[in-house]
């Protein structure tokens, strides 16, 4: 009995794959190019986001440049966080100081990259300890993207 008659449970772990000679060869599938996060990080520094949410509606284009920063945002513990480094005196905080959110340390690093993955924070290490600060760009276009338009 070859190994494509036999039922799943009948074969062993080791036995080799067994592939038709006519078989044809496989072929290499390509990912789709993806721009890096740090394009995303650097147009959100450099240039204002969108009109006010009440101007107009969003075009494509500007819900894809928005939606990152709020996805970042969605989760209670990115945005307590966020308002935790962006309240710290001094605009900026060591993660030994914000650690408390009710999460473990790991998932406090986890969420303090995606929100610098989305560009909404900076970071710089000194010593031991990292230190975050929110980019004040970002706050200037999300507080300009959620001010209501002047009539």
């Amino acid at each position: 009995m070859s190994i494509a008659e036999a039922a799943p449970s009948e074969i062993p772990a080791d036995a080799p794959a067994e592939v038709p000679a006519d078989a044809p060869a496989e072929v290499p599938v390509q990912a789709p190019e993806v721009p890096p996060v740090e394009a995303h990080v650097e147009a959100i520094a450099t240039a204002p986001c969108c009109p006010p949410l009440t101007e107009r509606p969003f075009s494509a284009a500007e819900a894809e440049y928005a939606a990152p920063m709020f996805k970042a945002l969605g989760d209670p513990v990115r945005l307590r966080l966020f308002s935790l480094v962006a309240s710290h005196p001094g605009g900026e905080a060591c993660v030994c100081d914000i650690s408390d959110v009710g999460v473990s340390q790991p998932t406090v690093s986890h969420h303090l990259k995606k929100l610098k993955q989305a560009g909404l924070l900076a970071s710089e290490r000194r010593g031991t300890w990292v230190y975050y600060r929110v980019e004040p760009s970002v706050l200037a276009s999300m507080g300009h993207l959620l001010t209501p338009a002047s009539v």
